[in-house]
């Protein structure tokens, strides 16, 4: 059982910039697959980005967002910046906690565990 908590969330105005972390309960195996997903109000919820052995990140936050990760401390950042209003949703921290082929990071159903989300919240 691996239980992730979300913080860093908040208002900001367009242009500005947020870290978002996910601290994760219990050893995390270094193959294991860490994510970021985001839900904006009506819509459902997307990939954003995630890191194992490599990174791979959603197009629409490539160039503005960074994900990276501490094994050391269980941990899983976001770093936002260049923020626009369309980034406006609940950021959702989710982990795979055995290996899978990078070509389905981006797929939801493939995560074990999931994190109850931080709004982050972009203002124009």
């Amino acid at each position: 059982q691996v239980q992730l908590v979300e913080s860093g969330g908040g208002l900001v105005q367009t242009g500005g910039s947020l870290r978002l972390s996910c601290a994760a309960s219990g050893g995390v195996d270094r193959n294991a697959v860490m994510a970021w997903f985001r839900q904006a109000p009506g819509k459902e919820r997307e990939f954003v980005a995630a890191q194992s052995w490599s990174t791979k990140l959603a197009d629409s936050v490539r160039g503005r967002f960074t994900i990276s990760r501490d094994n050391a401390k269980n941990a899983l950042y976001l770093q936002m910046n260049s923020l626009k209003p369309e980034d406006t949703a609940v950021y959702y921290c989710a982990i795979r906690t055995t290996r899978i082929i990078e070509g389905v990071w981006s797929e939801q159903s493939v995560y074990d565990y999931w994190g109850q989300g931080t709004q982050v919240t972009v203002s124009s």
